[in-house]
């Protein structure tokens, strides 16, 4: 997915004027991965591979949360793309770990933006690495093709009163065996990890790489959603979302500059869910749409014929990922969200804003700046939520989990540069100054969940402290 871009001053002088800013400048942050380059041939010592059946792992007391509507719920996109060698999986390499070109993980290859806390990693989970912590310990990363790892961050999801999570399914990846393989195994982790801790989950397509081969776009889709029911059976989940009576299908990107499809293909797949004569590949549509969706602007194809897509839809879901760097710039942009909410009401739609911590994409890019969107202590993301809602927005899209590679994860991430291996440069929870735990963002995102559903009252600041030892100045 992709940062709406923003000039890093432009914005803030375009409040205090009271003009109009443009956002229309998008570059995609997400490239994948060359595979061709980022595998390693001799599997290390110590694999990662999938650990023993689900049945084995103690299952925590947790609640569960009702499958049979998004309205109430604040959901995480979770990416799971991450793998290791030896993990029995066919990539056999870094995979989103490293840059291309490179085959281990080092200080030179690492293209991530943040350092997952991983001390809860259990030895079959780590994956070796080059690197070390300052004090010469090894440092560990873990596989998304790990079912005790994937279970783990649903049992934090449990844990902080996280509702659930869209599953990311990339167009590129599903025309490449290799990658659709493990986005396979990971779907199947994620519906037996959802299903035994009460979480709730769906597939979210994402148009981007659909392109990379000469592959008809709408059959792609099709023939995927039909494999995932027939097959896998995803929607038979216990835990699987539905909306309006049907399963829910996220597809994102259509619509965006510089992303394939037409509007004829969009309105071909919209239909293949709506309309679709056999009831069990019926959905109920949320789309992730470009951030000026309703004008027809920059960074959306300026086609009037993309406008009935857009209204076809049946959750709206703006993409504004980088149109925010302080709190002043999400009052200035409330009254379009009030003016989307109008017409996705007009159009019959749900409308479902998208908010974010901060954002970093410096080691996959070094071009751009470090810690580009820096998270202020969780103001900037609170003040998204708290603006959401007081607009009336009954549900949440919140980017992202685990996406440590654009530096928008809510997952638990190094405290400080002392629990991030030496020579790295990432984003810690105290870069900016301020002392907060390595779960902030997850404590943060539980708050939001109960705040969206009602059981503590609308606040503008952030209801909990961080609670946490912090070193003496100096």
């Amino acid at each position: 997915m992709k940062l709406v871009r923003r000039p890093s001053l432009v914005i803030v002088v375009l409040v205090l004027a009271g003009c109009t800013a443009d956002v229309a400048n998008t570059t995609s942050t997400t490239a994948e991965p060359d595979l061709t380059t980022s595998t390693a041939t001799v599997p290390p010592a110590s694999s990662a591979a999938t650990t023993a059946p689900p049945d084995t792992i103690p299952i925590l007391p947790h609640t569960t949360i009702n499958p049979a509507t998004m309205r109430g719920k604040l959901l995480m996109g979770y990416q799971g793309w991450f793998t290791c060698p030896g993990d029995g999986y066919p990539i056999n390499g870094y995979y989103h770990w490293i840059r291309d070109g490179f085959t281990a993980i080092n200080a030179d290859s690492f293209r991530v933006d943040m350092w997952p806390d991983t001390t809860e990693l259990t030895e079959p989970e780590r994956c070796p690495t080059e690197l070390q912590y300052p004090d010469g310990s090894p440092a560990y990363l873990y596989s998304g093709s790990n079912y005790k790892t994937v279970l783990r961050h649903f049992q934090w999801m449990s844990e902080y009163g996280i509702d659930g999570v869209f599953l990311q399914r990339f167009g590129s990846q599903i025309i490449n065996s290799r990658t659709l393989n493990q986005r396979n195994i990971v779907t199947e982790h994620v519906r037996e990890a959802a299903d035994s801790y009460g979480r709730v989950w769906a597939v979210m397509y994402d148009v981007s790489g659909t392109d990379e081969r000469n592959v008809d776009l709408v059959e792609t889709f099709e023939e995927d959603w039909r494999y995932l029911v027939d097959v896998l059976g995803i929607t038979d989940s216990s835990g699987y979302l539905h909306h309006d009576g049907l399963p829910v299908v996220a597809i994102w990107g259509l619509g965006f500059d510089g992303r394939p499809g037409t509007p004829e293909e969009a309105q071909r797949l919209v239909q293949f869910f709506h309309e679709n004569p056999d009831p069990r590949y019926q959905a109920t549509v949320m789309g992730g749409v470009p951030f000026s969706w309703r004008t027809l602007e920059p960074n959306s194809h300026t086609d009037p014929a993309w406008a009935d897509f857009y209204c076809s839809l049946d959750v709206i879901s703006p993409w504004t990922v980088g149109a925010y760097a302080v709190e002043q710039d999400v009052d200035f942009w409330k009254p379009a969200m009030e003016d989307d909410i109008a017409r996705a009401e007009e159009c019959g739609a749900d409308f479902m804003p998208v908010v974010y911590p901060g954002h970093s994409f410096h080691n996959a890019d070094p071009s751009r700046p470090f810690n580009e969107l820096p998270r202020r202590g969780g103001r900037l993301y609170w003040h998204q939520v708290f603006s959401a809602m007081d607009v009336g927005a009954e549900t949440i899209y919140n980017a992202m989990f685990d996406e440590v590679d654009e530096g928008t994860a809510m997952f638990k991430v190094a405290a400080t540069a002392a629990l991030s291996p030496v020579g790295l440069e990432v984003v810690t929870m105290d870069v900016d100054g301020e002392c907060l735990p390595s779960d902030w963002y997850l404590r943060l995102a539980g708050e939001a969940s109960r705040m969206l559903r009602g059981e503590i009252p609308m606040t503008a600041t952030i209801p909990i402290s961080p609670a946490v030892d912090c070193p003496e100045p100096g």
